[in-house]
């Protein structure tokens, strides 16, 4: 628990304890898996619309900033990045002009597929601290916590 001194409620207490656990975990985690990445000369943001692309195929940058948990404002900058070098092309989307469509190049396919397995092994690494039944149970309560939160904000956004 939060040492003694916080003077708020117990569940105050343990939403917050368990808050700095999290990202403390996930911080530890994310850099350990994330190292390789700089080498490769990748941003995690870019890392994350090159597996994106190679896993999902082409997409909307609207789809992309969901897909990796950014703005659409910021993609547009990643996006600008990986297209000036040479590893991701837009195209006009031929079912709505008005958008368009990012995909990988021969080069990024070549990048992704590259760095994705040494990536995927550092995350097993990194995960092999908890049994797969550990790790079914946090991926669960990450989904439950994830989803809670967006209720909660569709929740307060409505109102």
């Amino acid at each position: 628990m939060i040492r003694n001194s916080y003077k708020g409620s117990r569940e105050e207490a343990a939403a917050l304890n368990a808050y700095v656990k999290l990202m403390r975990a996930a911080e530890s985690v994310s850099s350990a898996i994330h190292g390789h990445l700089s080498q490769a000369g990748l941003t995690v943001s870019q890392f994350g619309v090159l597996e994106a692309l190679y896993h999902l195929g082409p997409l909307s940058q609207a789809e992309l900033a969901r897909k990796i948990l950014k703005s659409t404002g910021n993609i547009t900058m990643v996006i600008d990045n990986l297209e000036k070098r040479g590893l991701v092309k837009r195209e006009r989307d031929t079912q709505d002009r008005r958008y368009y469509s990012v995909g990988l190049t021969a080069d990024g396919k070549k990048v992704i597929a590259g760095i994705f397995p040494k990536h995927a092994g550092k995350i097993v690494k990194g995960m092999n601290v908890l049994s797969r039944t550990e790790q079914a149970t946090l991926g669960d309560l990450c989904r439950k916590l994830g989803m809670g939160v967006k209720q909660d904000k569709k929740g307060a956004d409505d109102e």
